[in-house]
C-alpha cells in the first residue's frame, strides 16, 4: 500500500512534467519558501539554512537572458547545481516548459540547486550559434561569480530537451573548459548535422532545422555545431534518451552518438524507446525519470 502511494505521487509529478515536455516538443515540431520577481541581481544577505527562489534573474541585457533560481535549504559550498535547458527548435520555447522537470527534481533530488534558463531565440536576423552557447556560458559565469553568495558549488549537471539537449551536449563537450559539468542529459536532442538522415532529407521541418545553421553550410561548420564531432574522451558522463519513431530526430542521432561515446570510453547510458516519437509518457516516462535520477545521483 505504501509503495502504491509513493508510486502515485511520483507518477503525478511525472505526468505534469510530460505535459510540459510535450508542449516544448510541439513548438519544436512547428518551428522546427520565498518567491519574488526580479529584474536585477539579488541583494546580499541570503541565508543558506533557508529555501530560496528567485525568478527572472537577468544575466544579460536581452529580454531573453533570464533564469529562475531554486536553492535548497541547508545548502553549503558542496551543493550541486542542475541547469535546465528548454527546447523549441532554437527559435521558440521558454523556461516554463521545463517546470515539470523542476518539480520532480525538487521532489526527488531535494538537496540540489536548480537553474532553469531562457536563452536568446534565433530568428532571421539572429543565428542560434554561437549566440545560445554564449548564453549558457554567461549563465555559468554568473553562477561562478556569485557562488559564495548563493552558497553553491561549481559542479553542474545539464538536462536539455530537443534543441536544449543539443545545446547541453555541445556546451558540455566543447565549451566546458574548466570541466565543471559532471553529467549531461539529452532527451531527443540532435547530435550530428552531418548525418545523411539530415543532409539528404526532403522533409520541410528538418530542412528548416538545418537552414537555421546556414543554407548550404560547410561540412566544417556543421561539424563545429555537432556534439558528435566535438566530443572527446574527457567528456562528461552522458545519458541519452530517444524515440524510435521521432519525425524530427532520426534514430541515428542517438545510436551514432552512443557508438561514439563507446569508442571514446566515455561513461554513458542510452535508451531508445522503439515506438516513441518526439516525446513519450506513461511507463516510458517513468522509466526515463528513474534512469535519469539514478544517473544524476551517481555522477553529479
Amino acid at each position: 500500500m505504501c509503495f502504491n502511494y509513493v508510486y502515485k505521487v511520483i507518477n503525478n509529478f511525472i505526468m505534469k512534467a510530460i505535459k510540459l515536455l510535450l508542449l516544448t516538443l510541439v513548438i519544436a515540431s512547428i518551428s522546427f519558501s520565498c518567491s519574488k520577481e526580479s529584474t536585477d541581481a539579488p541583494i546580499q544577505g541570503l541565508n543558506p539554512t533557508e529555501y530560496y527562489q528567485e525568478l527572472n534573474i537577468n544575466y544579460g541585457p536581452d529580454a531573453g537572458q533570464k533564469f529562475d533560481l531554486y536553492l535548497p535549504k541547508n545548502r553549503n559550498a558542496s551543493t550541486k547545481v542542475i541547469i535546465l535547458v528548454h527546447g523549441g527548435g532554437w527559435t521558440g520555447g521558454d523556461k516554463v516548459d521545463m517546470n515539470g522537470f523542476r518539480d520532480i527534481i525538487r521532489q526527488d533530488l531535494s538537496d540540489v540547486a536548480i537553474v532553469n534558463i531562457n536563452y536568446r531565440l534565433a530568428n532571421s536576423n539572429r543565428n542560434p550559434y554561437p549566440m545560445q552557447i554564449d548564453d549558457i556560458t554567461s549563465v555559468i559565469n554568473h553562477l561562478k561569480e556569485n557562488r559564495d553568495y548563493y552558497v553553491i558549488s561549481d559542479d553542474y549537471g545539464l538536462i536539455g530537451v530537443s534543441a536544449g539537449g543539443h545545446l547541453s551536449l555541445l556546451w558540455s563537450y566543447a565549451f566546458d573548459t574548466d570541466e565543471n559539468v559532471k553529467m549531461v542529459c539529452s532527451i531527443v536532442g540532435p547530435t550530428n548535422f552531418t548525418d545523411p538522415a539530415y543532409l539528404n532529407s526532403t522533409d520541410p521541418n528538418i530542412r528548416a532545422l538545418m537552414d537555421l545553421y546556414g543554407v548550404d553550410a560547410s561540412t566544417e561548420f556543421l561539424e563545429e555545431v555537432s556534439p558528435y564531432h566535438r566530443v572527446t574522451a574527457n567528456a562528461s558522463p552522458t545519458i541519452l534518451f530517444y524515440g524510435g519513431k521521432d519525425p524530427l530526430i532520426p534514430t541515428t542521432q542517438g545510436t551514432a552518438m552512443r557508438e561514439r561515446l563507446q569508442q571514446l570510453g566515455v561513461t554513458h547510458e542510452f535508451t531508445l524507446y522503439e515506438n516513441a516519437g518526439h516525446g513519450w509518457l506513461g511507463l516510458e516516462l517513468l522509466d526515463t525519470w528513474s534512469k535519469l535520477k539514478t544517473f544524476t545521483q551517481t555522477h553529479l
